[in-house]
């Protein structure tokens, strides 16, 4: 995220009594590792996941769930964390979800079944919510002067970025020194520590209590209502498309999800108040994101099976493969895409962004079964620079159609877009590739080559994908000279 996106949250009241600079920064460190470990697991569990395969006997379309699983507990819960966060407090909620966090970590790396690790997967997403809705709350409360915050936003933006380079590499070494479970035991040092000094230099704050309402039906139906979506998909391997299973699980998810558009319309404090997908460049900005972040997070996944099962590369090697395309991200993203912002507007450096990743997804569906690293693959690392230029743009062209009363949620909606767009993307890509992976090894193909052509499919989908979201910026967007245009900060 952009220090021009992230300034645009709505304004949190000064503390009573800031704490000194030191404390402060303290405060910005614990902040940032937060963030950090969530950064890390979603990253670091890409390169173990063949060897989890292997280990805990998941099938193809199960082994999504070990994404899947921690996704949708965590976009579903944003909204309702932040808005607990806001009730009692938001240092209570950060402490309750970083203590989460660690301890279904534990339970992770001791699982020894796929059901045990995908219900602490869904455990961590729960307390990855709770801690990032609350996180950058917290910072921009202590840092209230406009460089200071500048610089803070600075910290916790490459913090992400560089928590994406971290756990590829760090993945690979873990899985291949000590095995798949240290990838989640790293977690427990992490989140004891930023516990321990959490306690002593967050700021104390205190909400009007849980009678202030926190729409608990609304969270619940849309969670069930996304989970089921997921799981219809997921199954569609066992099932087919057009089963019972799948149709009918389908319709449910969608009932569910339309039960919380009217519980929105009806509940007197609403998760998600209707007015906000008023503005054409929330609505806009957010479903370019969905079919975005839908056909990009497969990238990650699929390339490291492609590495792994065709290509033979060990863990770490897949880690250091990826590596590049993680360093491009990171320095576009808080290097080069705020000035060409400034320059050219965020809508066209959306657009350009948008162009790169197409061309991203379109080399890798014509990706082939004996690849050459430096010919075939680091284009397709160097090219993924154009997610450095299209998320910053695309956030603050969420944001900036957002009134200052809704800023706040209008963030939180952006945040809980792009976790459901990584969940809907790995499922629907992933089946579709291993649907079309067992097509081919029925009629006779190697098990590289149906690999292959199962990774072909999903990109080219993935492409389509992409290949939206440039028509809906393009269209629904407002052109430069529009408000929608400003940055406001």
């Amino acid at each position: 995220m952009s220090a021009r996106a992230t300034t645009a949250i709505a304004p949190i009241a000064p503390a009573p009594s800031p704490a000194g600079t030191r404390s402060r920064g303290i405060a910005l460190g614990v902040i940032a590792t937060g963030l950090l470990m969530t950064v890390l697991d979603g990253s670091i569990v890409t390169v173990a996941m063949p060897a989890i395969q292997n280990d805990l006997g998941f099938t193809p379309a199960g082994l999504s769930w070990v994404v899947n699983a921690y996704l949708i507990a965590f976009g579903g819960l944003l909204l309702l964390s932040g808005r607990l966060g806001d009730l009692i407090g938001r240092k209570r909620m950060f402490l309750a979800g970083t203590a989460v966090f660690t301890a279904a970590s534990l339970l992770a790396g001791a699982a020894g079944s796929p059901a045990l690790l995908i219900t602490a997967r869904f455990l961590q997403g729960a307390g990855s919510a709770m801690a990032s809705a609350v996180g950058l709350g917290i910072l921009v409360t202590l840092f209230t002067e406009s460089r200071e915050r500048a610089r803070a936003i600075a910290v916790f933006s490459f913090t992400g970025a560089a928590g994406a380079s971290i756990g590829q590499v760090l993945g690979g070494i873990l899985t291949d020194a000590l095995g798949w479970h240290w990838i989640f035991f790293i977690n427990l040092p992490i989140g004891l520590a930023a516990l321990l000094v959490a306690v002593r230099v967050l700021p104390a704050d205190r909400g009007p209590g849980l009678s202030g309402g926190a729409d608990i039906i609304g969270a619940l139906l849309v969670t069930a209502g996304v989970m089921l979506g997921i799981y219809s998909v997921v199954e569609v391997e066992s099932y087919g498309w057009v089963s019972a299973h799948t149709l009918g699980l389908g319709t449910l998810a969608l009932v569910l999800l339309a039960l919380f558009v009217v519980r929105q319309t009806t509940a007197s404090a609403p998760l998600l108040p209707p007015r906000i997908l008023a503005s054409r460049s929330v609505a806009g900005a957010n479903l370019v994101q969905l079919l975005m972040v839908a056909a990009l997070f497969s990238f990650q996944i699929l390339v490291a099976l492609y590495l792994q099962q065709v290509l033979g590369y060990g863990a770490t090697a897949t880690g250091l493969a990826m590596l590049p395309a993680a360093l491009v991200i990171g320095a576009v993203s808080l290097g080069v895409s705020a000035r060409l912002s400034a320059r050219f507007g965020d809508r066209n450096v959306l657009l350009v962004g948008l162009v790169l990743l197409i061309g991203v997804l379109g080399l890798l569906a014509r990706i082939p079964v004996h690849a050459h690293y430096a010919t075939d693959l680091l284009p397709v690392m160097l090219l993924a620079a154009g997610f450095g230029l299209a998320l910053p743009a695309l956030t603050t062209l969420g944001m900036s159609g957002a009134g200052e009363e809704d800023a706040g949620l209008a963030s939180g909606l952006f945040n809980t877009t792009q976790q459901i767009g990584m969940a809907l993307g790995v499922a629907v890509l992933s089946t579709l590739a291993a649907s079309r992976t067992d097509t081919l090894l029925a009629g006779g193909r190697s098990r590289a080559e149906a690999l292959t052509g199962g990774y072909h499919l999903a990109f080219a989908v993935g492409a389509g994908l992409l290949t939206a979201a440039f028509l809906v910026a393009l269209v629904v967007l407002r052109r430069p000279g529009h408000r929608t245009e400003a940055t406001t900060s």
